[in-house]
């Protein structure tokens, strides 16, 4: 299950007991619509396991600016409170898959 990342919830998601992924987006981006329905099946896939985020940059533009977002979609990994790696763009499932597995 995706949880929506807003300004106010951040630090606690980020911060929490388990891996975050947050998937930074906006409505019209194309990219981001192609990449939504993965972010979402791994999202059921990994549930208990890694909290997964979405994060529209323009209801939360002050956390886009924190992490410098300026292409999307920009999916982060969190582990520990700490950015661990990055993926900017459209990318295959099994990239995403490796990049999941890796924060396990």
């Amino acid at each position: 299950m995706e949880v929506q990342v807003t300004n106010e919830n951040f630090a606690s998601l980020k911060n929490g007991n388990l891996p975050l992924v947050v998937d930074f987006w906006a409505t019209w981006c194309g990219p981001c619509r192609m990449v939504g329905p993965i972010i979402s099946e791994l999202a059921e896939k990994y549930d208990g396991k890694i909290v997964v985020g979405k994060c529209d940059v323009e209801e939360a533009d002050d956390l886009a600016a924190e992490f410098g977002i300026r292409n999307i979609p920009t999916i982060l990994f969190f582990k520990n409170g700490e950015v661990v790696d990055k993926l900017v763009g459209a990318v295959s499932k099994a990239k995403f898959e490796e990049k999941f597995e890796a924060l396990l």
